[in-house]
């Protein structure tokens, strides 16, 4: 009998070693998959019952060095900050306080929105404008000025504007009302919001590598020591990206705007992990606190918030793998997320340099640890396309398309990132502001390809009409935007334009 039981606690032992070793494998299967099509570089940790599961580095913290992103590399954790402010202003309600019922204007005299409550802006349903429009006007004005949290109350006094909505009565996420938070924690704890967070939360927690580094200083200084630099692709046919710091516009603005409570940290995966096993074993606040931040808010019509956001934390409307809670970040350049299953006590903490998909593949690796399946990553077969296009030639650009397009089980093609790849050969797309690349060629072929991959979309002939009249092809252009409109009707961009075209032929 012993030995029977001796052996049936082997097999046991066994099988959840091999258990674990499966998931292990099939999580970095995942990421392998993703390094190989250019869609990660990061960190990720991924934890199951206080136990470490899986930990690895990809890619670079400096592509231009290539300097390798490393498990004890500080990342910019972006808006994940925010759930520190939201944890200040819990433990301030803990202690009584303050009330999450509170109007704002209890603690930030001449405030000129007395209807919004310090929940309003945990919840990210007060209806506010982004800070930009408040202070848009004067930075124009004073181009070298930079905005601070001291200037911030001043100035939504002598700029007030009008709110988007009444508080309550939707969501829209937004980094002022965290902004406005921080001063809130600075108000009732008598103490720097910097000061505040370090001894209240950073410390009990542990955190030795978590710190605040300004928005500013991470985007306008060249060389900082073991930091990741957020990077971008610039155009969909990129190979390489550039670091964020290097695009004027990029330093420009967070040189302007230097405000704090919603963006400042930077941490490493073993430390955010710190702060989340501070939140398991109540250190940081009691249960019942972090049970109310986990439920979404009713709005005024008594109905849930459609974006799901609780007290500081998104919850997850899926919920067959248990209770799922998160918070992402991203900026001009990076994305991370911690994603926490608060049923099994599982979290999984992702830091990403150069793409924007942190959530999406944290998501799919709290699935695979909990057995369920997800699509091997799939490589773009625009992005190929159009490097080949750019430096090479549209013969072999095209047999290289037809060829991959049969490889659905490796390669995906997307009618939207082939529209998205002709507007970066034309050089409208242009978000950051740098001196336009104009590729007419390339884009006509680009355009012309996608009709004749999707011929029944009326917007792909939209954008090749387009493409055709910047390059001066105007009778072709008329075409496609008669073929546009006759598969939709209510194009009225494309009547406006073909009637301007139709009159200037007349004349």
């Amino acid at each position: 009998m012993h030995k029977k039981l001796l052996l049936t606690s082997f097999l046991l032992l066994l099988l959840v070693k091999i258990s674990g070793q499966s998931k292990e494998k099939v999580i970095d299967d995942y990421f392998n998959a993703l390094v190989k099509n250019q869609q990660f570089s990061g960190n990720v940790l991924v934890v199951d019952n206080n136990t470490i599961v899986y930990e690895r580095s990809f890619g670079f913290s400096d592509h231009v060095t290539k300097a390798p992103n490393t498990s004890g590399i500080t990342f910019p954790i972006a808006s994940i900050s925010k759930i520190f402010t939201a944890t200040a202003i819990l433990q301030l309600k803990e202690k009584g306080l303050l009330k999450i019922t509170d109007p704002v204007t209890k603690y930030l005299s001449g405030f000129p929105y007395p209807e919004i409550k310090i929940r309003h802006l945990l919840s990210h349903t007060s209806g506010l404008p982004p800070y930009n429009a408040f202070f848009d006007k004067e930075q124009k004005e004073n181009p070298d000025k930079v905005f601070t949290n001291k200037d911030f109350l001043p100035g939504v006094i002598a700029n007030r504007q009008p709110i988007a909505y009444q508080p309550g009565e939707k969501g829209n996420y937004d980094n002022i009302n965290y902004l406005i938070l921080a001063l809130i924690v600075e108000k009732v704890s008598g103490m720097p919001y910097e000061k505040y967070i370090k001894r209240n939360i950073l410390k009990p927690a542990r955190m030795k590598e978590t710190v605040l580094f300004p928005l500013p200083e991470q985007f306008n200084r060249v060389e900082i020591k073991n930091f990741a630099f957020p990077h971008i692709y610039l155009h969909l046919y990129d190979d390489e990206p550039v670091k964020s710091n290097s695009i004027p516009y990029v330093k420009g603005y967070w040189h302007s705007y230097a405000f704090r409570g919603f963006a400042d940290y930077i941490s490493t995966i073993r430390d955010l992990w710190k702060f989340d096993k501070a939140l398991y074993n109540n250190t940081l606040l009691k249960q019942e606190t972090l049970e109310e931040a986990f439920v979404p808010v009713k709005l005024n019509n008594g109905k849930n918030n459609p974006d799901e956001f609780g007290l500081g934390w998104e919850i997850e409307k899926d919920s067959t793998m248990g209770k799922l809670v998160y918070h992402s970040g991203a900026a001009m350049g990076l994305s991370s997320n911690i994603l926490r299953n608060v049923t099994k006590h599982q979290t999984v903490i992702l830091f990403d340099n150069a793409h924007f998909n942190a959530h999406e593949n944290a998501t799919k690796v709290m699935m695979l640890l909990n057995g369920k399946k997800v699509e091997t990553p799939k490589k773009s077969i625009a992005k190929i396309y159009g490097n080949i296009l750019l430096n090479k030639d549209k013969t072999e650009a095209r047999e290289t398309l037809e060829r991959l397009r049969k490889d659905t089980l490796n390669y995906y093609l997307s009618e939207n990132e082939m529209n998205t790849l002709g507007y970066d050969f034309m050089g409208s797309s242009n978000p950051y502001h740098l001196p336009e690349k104009h590729f007419y060629k390339q884009a006509v072929e680009t355009f012309k390809t996608n009709v004749d991959l999707f011929p029944h979309s009326w917007n792909v002939y939209d954008s090749y009409a387009e493409a055709l009249l910047e390059n001066g092809q105007k009778e072709e252009a008329i075409n496609m935007y008669r073929k546009s409109i006759e598969l939709n009707p209510d194009n009225e961009n494309g009547k406006k334009v073909l009637e301007g075209l139709l009159g200037k032929q007349k004349k």
